[in-house]
């Protein structure tokens, strides 16, 4: 990952965009449309290499994700709209016509009325606590790692994430109960 050629060490710039790319593109993917996700992956890899690489701000893949979370913060109007928008549009009931691809559309939805709520509760989250959550739950990042990706202290990404979990758990109660009656 580093060229330690001239005794130096310099983060290559194939190398940190193969083994990261992908992993950074799934995570904004899970957060953006698409379109959005493409330009903002790439966009990652064009601020990592022209901000530079510092070891002793620690491990590479935590800063990647840091940045990406910030580009993604300059869509948080969009995402919190897309949000909304899926918990609304799983909000809607359909009915049935025993047509083979309407009853796929109606099994979509099915599968959107669980998809809906959660969208609507994390839309509901205040920024920096959906961050916390999606770094963990959609990028795979450990407590320490979100820590070092937000730039807070550990505690802070425990206790936003404990917050989240007891608003998320609030909000989804409803479900869980018509799920269980």
């Amino acid at each position: 990952m580093y060229n330690t050629r001239n005794g130096t060490d310099q983060l290559v710039a194939p190398d940190l965009f193969d083994r990261y790319f992908a992993e950074i593109h799934r995570y904004i993917a899970r957060r953006l449309p698409a379109d959005d996700a493409d330009d903002l992956a790439a966009e990652v890899f064009l601020v990592a290499l022209r901000g530079g690489y510092d070891p002793a701000v620690g491990e590479v893949r935590p800063w990647l994700y840091g940045i990406a979370t910030n580009l993604v913060a300059r869509h948080r109007r969009t995402e919190t709209t897309r949000w909304k928008a899926l918990a609304r549009a799983a909000e809607r009931d359909w009915d049935g016509h025993g047509d083979p691809v309407l009853d796929r559309v109606l099994d979509r939805v099915d599968a959107a009325r669980f998809t809906g709520p959660l969208a609507g509760a994390l839309a509901k989250l205040k920024q920096r606590d959906r961050d916390v959550v999606l770094l963990i739950a959609l990028g795979g990042l450990s407590h320490a790692e979100v820590a070092a990706a937000l730039d807070i202290p550990y505690g802070t990404v425990a206790s936003r994430l404990n917050r989240a979990r007891k608003q998320l758990r609030a909000a989804l109660g409803a479900l869980k109960e018509d799920l269980d009656g």
